[in-house]
């Protein structure tokens, strides 16, 4: 489980796409586990449906019932002529960000920023989707033009084929794009979520995915199907041992601070004040968890 630094108390393990124009499906994420939900105005939506969608999630957002789920807008790229309209609709909207997709230029992050200037959502919190070559070796430029970037979304499907790649299981040809990505938005201090595994029904190769991201140092996962959350909650969120291992550290800790020691040993393993600062950060994590639900 990790997370960053600006939203560190924010669980974001499980962050599921609603399709905008399915409002049974939309209405039923009011009951799922899941901590963030995206509804999708852009790839889940056909050109023709694209109005009908945008007005069901606007009457679905403002009769509310989330809880405490985090709710995001993804809008059409700025490039498309939804995008006005989109952006229009969702800052008048009771939502916590707007996720912008195929970014790869800090114009892009300015221009809709311009677009916002005015209105109820001018200072909403923004999310990028990096999901192609040159988003992903602007990534440095684009989190350093503003701070309103709070989170970054890997689209993996889109990046596969722009690489010209393949899907396998163990996304090697991902791999450099994912960890530098990673590295970026960690020197930033945002959050970064892993991209979607398509496969729903196998929830073997989806844990492993989970894991995959995890020991990669992804925040969490972006999900297409509610079967995933369990899963995803799982692998990014602390474990029972975990949390019991953190609080074993953070006293082994302060008792070497109160002792004048530089060091502690906990179960036969040296712990130093990096230890201690990752443990406390997993205690204020399965704390923020327990205070939200």
């Amino acid at each position: 489980m990790n997370n960053g630094g600006n939203t560190a108390l924010r669980p974001r393990r499980s962050v599921l796409y609603m399709p905008g124009a399915n409002t049974r499906a939309m209405e039923k994420a009011r009951e799922l586990a899941c901590d963030s939900i995206i509804f999708d105005l852009e790839d889940a939506v056909s050109p023709d449906a694209k109005e009908t969608a945008r007005t069901q999630v606007a009457a679905t957002v403002r009769a509310g019932g989330y809880g405490y789920r985090e709710l995001v807008v993804r809008v059409n790229g700025l490039d498309t002529p939804w995008a006005a309209a989109d952006l229009s609709i969702a800052a008048q909207l009771p939502i916590d960000a707007v996720l912008l997709p195929k970014i790869e230029t800090v114009e892009q992050i300015d221009q809709c920023e311009r677009m916002l200037a005015g209105t109820p959502a001018a200072a909403l919190p923004l999310w990028v989707m990096i999901e192609t070559p040159r988003g992903v070796l602007a990534i440095e430029q684009i989190l350093s033009s503003s701070k309103r970037i709070d989170v970054v979304v890997m689209g993996t499907s889109d990046l596969v084929k722009e690489l010209r790649a393949r899907h396998t299981e163990d996304r090697g040809a991902l791999l450099p794009s994912l960890a530098h990505c990673v590295l970026v938005a960690r020197a930033f201090d945002r959050v970064v979520l892993d991209g979607v595994h398509l496969d729903f029904r196998d929830a073997e190769s989806f844990g492993r995915a989970c894991r995959q991201g995890r020991d990669i140092g992804f925040d969490g996962k972006t999900l297409i199907h509610p079967s995933q959350i369990d899963i995803a909650n799982t692998v990014f969120g602390p474990s029972t041992d975990e949390i019991d291992q953190a609080r074993l550290i953070v006293a082994a800790w302060g008792d070497a601070q109160r002792a004048g020691k530089g060091v502690a040993v906990v179960n036969g393993r040296l712990v130093e004040n990096l230890h201690a600062a990752e443990a406390e950060r997993v205690l204020a994590f399965a704390a923020a968890l327990v205070a939200r639900d």
